[in-house]
């Protein structure tokens, strides 16, 4: 794996430093446990899972990376921040997983050099913001996946109700995350990452908006994509 890093290194010491909250519901991932029903929801009604080869792009602790496992994928999970992966593949070894599961620290850039159209779907959610290249880490995606396959990722839109919802209520209102888990300049509007997905040669299947209610602490679908949205694309076969 040669590929460089397409990486920030504050962003990973910002996951490093809470790599040991990951699994606790109430803790500072809490949202992300809220909202991964619905994101397996959405991964089981559009794409094939079971017995599939899936690989988990950004899959930090493993929250998505074991609930796909559970759907009957074959899994690999990957990550550059070497704390959160220490934490999957202990919780892994906890749900007695750890067999069902592979955890490699390694860059979609670096991983495509070993697994270049290997896998039926790929997953990138909760991640493309914190890249400094995000054209960079589609194209990976779509070098990953085989042609025919399925190409899932999802992120912020990049507009002042985002900036509203997503960094001040989010972050310094509500403390749903650490403050300084997301950088404003980094969110990316559905058009950008449209753009960048057919630049990668893939086609885009649908956009859909995810509405979290931090009081009920539940996510739904919506067509309203001016915060968090879900991207579902295809590689041609």
């Amino acid at each position: 794996m040669t590929a460089p890093p397409n990486v920030d290194p504050a962003e990973i010491a910002k996951f490093e430093a809470l790599a040991h909250r990951w699994w606790d519901p109430d803790g500072d991932f809490k949202a992300l446990h809220d909202i991964n029903p619905l994101r397996v929801g959405y991964l089981e009604n559009r794409c094939s899972l079971s017995g599939a080869r899936v690989v988990d792009v950004g899959c930090g602790g493993g929250i998505l990376t074991e609930s796909l496992a559970a759907l009957g994928a074959d899994v690999t999970g990957i990550d550059v921040a070497q704390g959160p992966l220490a934490v999957a593949q202990l919780h892994a070894i906890e749900a007695g997983v750890e067999d069902e599961i592979r955890y490699l620290a390694a860059s979609p850039e670096a991983f495509v050099e070993e697994e270049r159209e290997a896998f039926a779907v790929v997953t990138c959610l909760e991640m493309l913001e914190h890249v400094p290249d995000m054209a960079s880490t589609v194209r990976a995606l779509a070098d990953l996946v085989v042609p025919g396959g399925d190409v899932v990722m999802s992120t912020i839109n990049r507009n002042p109700k985002a900036y509203a919802l997503a960094v001040v209520g989010a972050e310094y209102v509500l403390g749903l995350l650490p403050r300084g888990t997301h950088d404003y300049a980094k969110f990316i509007r559905p058009a950008e990452l449209a753009k960048a997905v057919r630049n990668a040669g893939l086609e885009l299947v649908a956009i859909d908006g995810m509405r979290y209610n931090p009081f009920t602490r539940r996510c739904t679908l919506t067509r309203d994509v001016d915060v968090n949205y879900l991207l579902h694309a295809r590689k041609p076969g």
